[in-house]
C-alpha cells in the first residue's frame, strides 16, 4: 500500500501525506506550465469522456455521500448542493469541454514595448503554479476547479468537504484518466484522501510548495483559511446579494427577476438574500413580489414599512440585513430612493453580486457605478453570477477581493505574468 493510500487519521501522518501530495503537485506543475495548450485541451476532453463513461459509478459514490450527509444532519440546501443527478453529471462533462474550447490563457503577450536603448520588453502570461482548493459539499467544484487549473497550466490539490469525499475522489480519477490519455502527469490533479480537518491546516502551512489557496464554502471555512493561511488567498466571505426595485421598475419584470434571483437555487452564492424596494412604489410592488415568493415557498422578513403594506411579511431583525441564508428566506427593506439603496448595499452587502431593476438608464448607471461589488447587474437575476454564464466555461469561485482576481475566477484569472526582455548586449550605465 502506498503512503497516499493510507488514511492519515488512522496513522497520524496527515502532515507527511499532504506534503507528499504537494511535492508531487509541484513537480507536475513544471511539466504543466510547459505543456502545449492542445495537450491540455485533449486531457480535458478525455476527462469529459471518462465522466460520461463512469456516470453510473459516480452516482453510486454520490449515494454514499448523500447517506453520510443525512446521517450528519445537513440541511436541505446543503444536501441539494451535494446531490449529483444524471443531468448534473452531464453538465460537468460539458463544462470540461467548454473549458477546453476556450482560448489558451498561457503564453499570451499582454503588452510589449521597446526602450530607447533598444531593449524589447514583453509581459507574458504564465501559470500560477500549484493551487490548493478547499471547498465544501458541491462535488461539481471538483470538476470545475480541476479543469480550470489544467487549462491554465497549473497543478491542483483538491480538498473537498468531508461529506463529498466519495464523489470528489471518483471525479478526480476521471480527471487523472484524461491527463494520462494526453500524456500529461496524472499528479497534476490530486485529492486529499481524508476527512481529517488537520489536512486543511497542513495545506495552509505549505507556502514552500503551494502558491495560491482558493477556499470555496461557508463563512466559517473562509474565515479560518484567511486567518491561518501562510499562502496568498483568493476568496469570498459570503454572498449577501441584493435586488433593488427602483421606482421606475416594471412590475412584471421585478417579480420575475426577484423570484429567479431568490428561488432558482437558494443554496448558491449568487442567490439574492436581500430585497430593497423604493418607498415610492412599495404599495404597488410589494404585494405582487410577495405573491410570487410565497407561492414558491419563500419566507419574507421585512421592516415595519414592508409589513404595513403586506401582512404576510414577518418581522425582520437588524441581523437579517447582514445574513446569507442559503435557504428559502429573503429580507425586505423599504428604502428612500437610489442613494439610500446604494448605501444599504455597500454597508450590508458582501461585495459579491447586486442588481437593480429599473427602466431609468441614468439610475441604472449610477447604481452600477457606485455599488462596490464584484458583479453588478441591471434588469437581470443575481443568479447569473457564474463563470459559465459569463462565457468562461466554469469558475473556481467568485472572488470579492480586489487583488489579482475579482468576480468569477476562471482559467485566465489563474495565471500571472512574467517580463521577457530581449537585448543585444546592452549594459546599464
Amino acid at each position: 500500500m502506498s503512503k497516499l493510500a493510507v488514511r492519515p487519521e488512522e496513522d497520524g501522518q496527515v502532515e507527511a501525506v499532504v506534503r507528499e501530495i504537494a511535492q508531487a503537485a509541484r513537480d507536475a506543475s513544471y511539466h504543466m506550465g510547459l505543456a502545449d495548450g492542445a495537450a491540455r485541451d485533449a486531457a480535458l476532453r478525455s476527462a469529459a469522456a471518462a465522466i460520461r463513461q463512469k456516470a453510473t459509478d459516480i452516482l453510486a459514490e454520490n449515494a454514499k455521500d448523500m447517506a453520510f450527509a443525512a446521517k450528519k444532519g445537513l440541511n436541505a440546501a446543503m444536501q441539494d448542493r451535494l446531490l449529483l443527478t444524471p443531468d448534473r453529471i452531464e453538465a460537468m462533462a460539458q463544462g470540461l469541454e467548454q473549458v477546453a474550447a476556450l482560448p489558451d490563457p498561457v503564453g499570451r503577450t499582454l503588452a510589449e514595448w521597446e526602450r530607447p536603448n533598444g531593449m524589447k520588453i514583453a509581459r507574458v502570461s504564465v501559470p500560477l503554479g500549484v493551487i490548493g482548493i478547499i471547498y465544501e459539499s458541491r462535488p461539481n467544484v471538483t470538476a470545475d476547479a480541476g479543469s480550470l487549473c489544467l487549462k491554465s497550466g497549473n497543478a491542483a490539490i483538491l480538498r473537498g468537504g468531508s461529506e463529498s469525499l466519495h464523489s470528489s475522489t471518483i471525479i478526480v480519477e476521471c480527471l487523472q484518466a484524461g491527463l494520462k490519455a494526453a500524456g500529461l502527469p496524472v499528479k497534476a490533479v490530486q485529492a486529499i484522501p481524508t476527512r481529517d480537518r488537520a489536512a486543511v491546516g497542513a495545506m495552509l502551512r505549505m507556502a514552500d510548495l503551494i502558491d495560491i489557496i482558493v477556499p470555496r464554502g461557508g463563512k466559517s471555512l473562509i474565515e479560518r483559511v484567511m486567518a491561518e493561511s501562510r499562502i496568498p488567498v483568493i476568496a469570498h466571505l459570503e454572498g449577501n446579494c441584493h435586488v433593488y426595485v427602483h421606482e421606475k421598475a416594471d412590475p412584471e419584470m421585478a417579480r420575475k427577476v426577484v423570484l429567479n434571483a431568490k428561488m432558482r437555487r437558494t443554496g448558491v452564492c449568487g442567490a439574492a438574500e436581500s430585497l430593497l424596494v423604493d418607498r415610492k412604489v412599495a404599495a404597488a410592488q410589494i404585494p405582487g413580489i410577495v405573491d410570487a415568493l410565497a407561492a414558491a415557498g419563500c419566507e419574507v422578513r421585512g421592516d415595519e414599512a414592508a409589513r404595513s403594506v403586506d401582512p404576510r411579511v414577518v418581522p425582520a431583525t437588524d441581523e437579517d440585513w447582514d445574513t446569507e441564508y442559503l435557504d428559502a428566506i429573503i429580507s425586505l427593506k423599504v428604502v428612500d430612493g437610489l442613494a439610500a439603496a446604494i448605501d444599504h448595499v455597500n454597508r450590508h452587502g458582501s461585495h459579491h453580486t447586486d442588481a437593480i431593476v429599473t427602466d431609468d438608464q441614468d439610475a441604472a448607471d449610477r447604481f452600477l457605478t457606485r455599488v462596490d461589488s464584484a458583479i453588478v447587474l441591471h434588469n437581470a437575476s443575481t443568479q447569473f453570477a457564474d463563470g459559465g454564464e459569463f462565457g468562461m466555461g466554469a469558475e473556481i469561485g467568485i472572488s470579492t477581493g480586489k487583488l489579482h482576481a475579482r468576480g468569477p475566477v476562471g482559467a485566465e484569472q489563474l495565471t500571472s505574468f512574467k517580463y521577457v526582455v530581449r537585448g543585444s548586449g546592452q549594459t546599464r550605465p
